[in-house]
Parts: structure tokens; sequence; C-alpha cells
């Protein structure tokens, strides 16, 4: 079992930017990003494979948040920009077994989650 363990969520203006962290004890195949409101699925919103890149994101933040690795340190980053107030959620990180990263039921690992609040 992958452990993981995420950082960076936090209160932000609408328009600002802000960076999740996730450190995974190991690496499988890639590793994705998803969010989640009360009363809603959980989304995905981004992953990348470890070796060769290969990012992938939703349609809903595409051009405005960023997904990268640091290979040596098992880590995987968000970085969000021009954030709005739809993008309020819990973030969480996960670690892919293999198939279609947008598909939850292909990650086997969670992380616990993160607070990310855009205020208008």
């Amino acid at each position: 079992q992958v452990q993981l363990v995420e950082s960076g969520g936090g209160l932000v203006q609408a328009g600002d930017s802000l960076t999740l962290s996730c450190a995974a004890s190991t690496r499988t195949f890639f590793m994705g990003w998803f969010r989640q409101v009360p009363g809603k699925e959980r989304e995905f919103v981004a992953a990348i494979r470890w070796t060769g890149g290969g990012a992938d994101y939703s349609e809903s933040v595409w051009g405005r948040f960023t997904i990268s690795t640091d290979n040596v340190k098992n880590t995987v980053y968000l970085q969000m920009d021009s954030l709005k107030p739809e993008d309020t959620a819990v973030y969480y990180c996960a670690s892919g077994i293999g198939g279609s990263m947008r598909d939850a039921r292909h990650y086997r690992s969670w992380g616990q989650g993160a607070q990310v609040t855009v205020s208008s």
C-alpha cells in the first residue's frame, strides 16, 4: 500500500495561486489529483505519469493548473493559478495502478485530502 501525505491547502482569494504537494512512499504508474465538494462525486482534476510525463487535465482546469513531479522526492505537485470560487473543494492525490488516468477506479491509494477555499 502506497502511503500519500498531502500538504498546501488553504484559503485564498479569487485570482490567487496555490500549490498542493503530495509525497508518496513509492512510485506506481501515475499520480492523479481529484477534488470533491459535499454532495457531489469525486471529480478528476489532473494526472501525470512518473516516467515520461504525459499529463492530462480536466477541461475545467486546463490552462490554469499544472501538475508536475519530483522523481527524486517521489512528490507530485499541483500548481493552481487564477483560482476561482468554483475551485473550492477538498483535493485528494492518488496513486494510479494502470488504465485510464481519469477514472478514480484505477487508483489504489489516496491521500488524506487538503481543503482549498477560494473566496470571491
